[in-house]
């Protein structure tokens, strides 16, 4: 629950807009459903009944009032005897809690306001259109968005909803698509399991190897780093930054080095001193680049020759900024390196987080975490609810 608060705090560019767009179409069009009637012998919720007066206050009819004596004192009254004090019952002007009336509930208490009264719009043709142009604008992807879309408008045609329904719905759907591809990434016994990351240029690699590290270290395993991106000095001095903050070792060659030399010389190190992971490294490439991706298939083909079952893991690293462009991604990197997994970064700078619905609908594969900041802390396990309600902006706590 604390990443799932962690997540809704910055996932704030694609929860608004989403969130606010939602509000916009139920209200435009929607009407406030009018207060119930008051059923024959209850009083108008607007004009409270007043609580009935005590017998004592009540006048007696003018005939009946008896005509003041002349000249006639009021009696001492006997000593020893203190008269009697009136006792004031106070009256409370607002109700008890548990009398309130239709914002209390279990849905009152979670958005902090009148559920009942909330606007409320047909569920018809044009509200679906309108639902599905916001969907794609968080770059869910028309396909995806139009499924969703007619998942949700399924026996609901013509009923009348509000916004907090519609989102309650949209998260259903959400969860349902990314349910089965929420899974870790599986762990094996064969030593050392090598790990391949890959990734365009910026997409989050090296911090997400350094995050990686960390955990697998936290639960008992034994961790070597390669350092891959073998032409980009920075890229070596980040990633050992990052392996000092893991504990974890990080093997290095000298810059311009064959990259996929170095991961067979990986291989054979984490081999001899017996580490359970090797993490693997490699240079950002354009997925348009046919001579860089050249490279990438040669390091694939010299790891299989140290081990003909390697790479045990090839995660694909995603930036969430990139929109649909990382459905191309996916595609190309899944032909050349056989990719068995996904992570996810940037999702706390973006409006386009609905990408993440659209790849898992289109592809299936796992979602092995997700990352929403710098901090070694900020990877997390990918739960489905949690995100769909972080991205419609359903409050669940």
């Amino acid at each position: 629950m604390a990443f799932f608060k962690k997540l809704k705090d910055k996932l704030f560019n694609s929860s608004s807009k989403l969130d606010e767009g939602l509000d916009a179409i139920v209200e435009d069009g929607g009407e406030v459903d009018p207060p119930p009637s008051p059923q024959p012998g209850e009083p108008q919720q607007d004009a409270p009944a007043q609580p009935a007066p005590r017998p004592e206050e009540i006048p007696p009819p003018i005939d009946e009032i008896p005509a003041p004596a002349p000249e006639e004192l009021p009696k001492a009254p006997p000593q020893g005897i203190v008269p009697p004090t009136p006792i004031e019952i106070p009256v409370e002007d607002t109700p008890p809690s548990a009398e309130a009336g239709p914002s209390g509930g279990l849905l009152g208490r979670i958005f902090g306001r009148d559920t009942a009264r909330a606007p409320r719009r047909v569920l018809d043709d044009d509200m679906l259109e309108r639902l599905e142009e916001l969907l794609i604008t968080a770059d869910m992807g028309v396909d995806t968005a139009l499924r969703v879309t007619a998942n949700m408008a399924e026996g609901r045609m013509g009923k009348r909803l509000s916004a907090v329904e519609i989102k309650q719905l949209l998260a259903q759907e959400i969860a349902r698509i990314m349910e089965p591809v929420a899974r870790p990434m599986p762990l094996y016994p064969k030593k050392p399991q090598v790990v391949l990351v890959v990734g365009v240029n910026g997409s989050g690699k090296t911090t997400t190897i350094g995050k990686l590290a960390s955990q697998f270290k936290a639960a008992g395993k034994t961790v070597v780093i390669a350092a891959g991106d073998t032409f980009r000095a920075a890229a070596v001095e980040q990633l050992q930054i990052w392996g000092d903050r893991a504990g974890v070792p990080v093997m290095t060659a000298p810059e311009g080095s064959d990259p996929a030399s170095l991961a067979w010389d990986a291989m054979a190190q984490a081999e001899r001193d017996g580490a359970d992971l090797l993490m693997i490294d490699t240079a950002g490439r354009l997925q348009n680049r046919a001579d860089l991706m050249e490279e990438l298939a040669k390091i694939v083909r010299v790891i299989r020759k140290k081990d003909e079952t390697a790479p045990h893991n090839t995660l694909l690293v995603l930036d969430a900024t990139t929109g649909q462009n990382a459905l191309s991604q996916v595609e190309t990197f899944q032909k050349l390196a056989d990719v068995s997994g996904l992570v996810m970064t940037k999702l706390d700078g973006t409006a386009r987080g609905g990408v993440l619905v659209a790849l898992a609908d289109k592809f299936g594969l796992p979602i092995h975490a997700i990352g929403v900041g710098e901090q070694i802390d900020d990877l997390s396990p990918f739960d489905p609810e949690e995100f769909a309600a972080a991205l419609t902006g359903l409050d669940t706590e």
